[in-house]
């Protein structure tokens, strides 16, 4: 059995097979089992199981080996995880992040915003703009908004992503 302790991982787990995709992780025996067996173990349904076994296996975190039955000719599966693989795997994900933060820097960097007085939206220019500055889901005004604080957090995520790479 795999206890996921530390946070990082099980948040990123949990994100990728749900906490029932969790709680399968963790009733998942060191040897190599069918999913069948992981099925009865954890009384969750056999497609649950499937279904979380092959996105850890797209995302290298289980592996499988196929053996015919000599006699009937059908195919077992047999699973096992690769939790050695979870540094890389968080990795990737986390690159990914930093690319989506690079591209929120530079819509930010590149825009000018106008925010409703009553909180409802925040709109670039050209959409407060054509709205003539008026808010087109209460009626309110539009503001200009400064985004110094907003660039800044990114920045220093990125900085901090960065770091942990």
């Amino acid at each position: 059995m795999v206890l996921i302790e530390d946070p990082i991982q099980r948040a990123y787990l949990s994100k990728l097979v749900g906490e029932e995709g969790l709680h399968i992780v963790e009733c998942m025996p060191d040897d190599e089992v069918t999913d069948e067996y992981v099925a009865e173990i954890t009384g969750i349904s056999l497609n649950a199981v499937r279904r979380t076994l092959y996105l850890l296996y797209e995302h290298r975190l289980a592996k499988y080996r196929r053996e015919r039955d000599p006699e009937s000719g059908w195919l077992t599966y047999l699973w096992a995880l690769c939790m050695e693989n979870m540094d890389r795997a968080l990795e990737s994900e986390a690159r990914k992040l930093l690319r989506k933060l690079e591209e929120r820097l530079s819509y930010e960097k590149n825009n000018i915003f106008y925010a409703c007085v009553g909180g409802c939206a925040r709109f670039v220019f050209d959409e407060a703009s054509e709205n003539n500055f008026i808010c087109p889901f209460c009626g309110a005004g539009l503001e200009y908004m400064e985004n110094d604080r907003i660039v800044s957090t990114i920045e220093k995520r990125m900085g901090e992503l960065t770091a942990a790479l």
